[in-house]
């Protein structure tokens, strides 16, 4: 494998394909520095060490991870992703999250949430959550609050239209600055959006027409350039316009 000597600027390698063995990042050169790291890096004493290929991503003020797009999801803790219930217990919502293994959602992991308040969700229910645990060999533990413990976006999804895409495309959805097809879509309709980072998006509006055609935009958008998107965005919204 390739080492990439790591200089004092871990920028130089953001937004670079990088395979298993690579070392991105040097720590000793970081001083007073504190790194949040995601999927597909790990720390080996002083480097951060690249586990899985794709490209090297980062986010202000601090995260690294790899992107690659897989169907597959695997879970870290802090990630944002649309689960599906499948059963309940007494104690816990089990919920798929298209990861290795079911998650579990506590009864009690909601703003507020009291043994006299638990929610009562059935089997396909859709909710957005919040990944807090996902270690190695154990069910990851989902949570409906933010880090400060408020409901925040979190929470059930009702109505509106669930489809999957691969993870690398959730990803770009949650880019910033907004993506070209979001921002395009934007500009000419309105609707609602919760991307989860595990290849499910859910969109919302007022008619089915418009549902459809921001479902159809963002499943084309993923091989496509960004002026290619907003052509396609284009074309979409007036087969709309000519249907209604």
């Amino acid at each position: 494998m390739e080492n990439k000597p790591s200089g004092s600027s871990p920028a130089s390698f953001v937004d670079q394909s990088v395979v298993p063995g690579d070392v991105v990042l040097d720590l000793s050169n970081m001083t007073n520095q504190t790194l949040k790291l995601g999927g597909g890096l790990r720390q080996d004493c002083d480097s951060i060490v690249v586990v899985k290929a794709g490209k090297l991503r980062f986010t202000k003020p601090n995260k690294y991870w790899v992107e690659s797009s897989h169907k597959r999801y695997e879970p870290h803790a802090g990630d944002s992703v649309l689960g599906i219930v499948v059963d309940s217990k007494a104690d816990n919502f089990f919920v798929d999250i298209k990861g290795p293994a079911l998650a579990f959602l506590p009864v009690l992991a909601f703003e507020g949430g009291t043994r006299r308040n638990i929610p009562k969700f059935e089997a396909g229910t859709l909710l957005y959550v919040r990944v807090v645990k996902a270690n190695p060999g154990m069910n990851p533990e989902l949570s409906c609050t933010d880090a400060s413990g408020k409901a925040a976006e979190f929470g059930q999804l009702k109505d509106g239209y669930m489809f999957e895409s691969s993870t690398g495309l959730s990803r770009i959805l949650l880019s910033s600055p907004t993506c070209p097809v979001l921002e395009a879509l934007g500009k000419k309709l309105s609707f609602e959006i919760a991307v989860g980072l595990n290849g499910r998006v859910w969109v919302n509006a007022t008619t089915p027409s418009t549902i459809i055609v921001v479902a159809n935009a963002i499943m084309n958008s993923e091989s496509l350039s960004g002026v290619q998107q907003r052509i396609m965005v284009e074309k979409l919204l007036q087969n709309l316009k000519l249907s209604t």
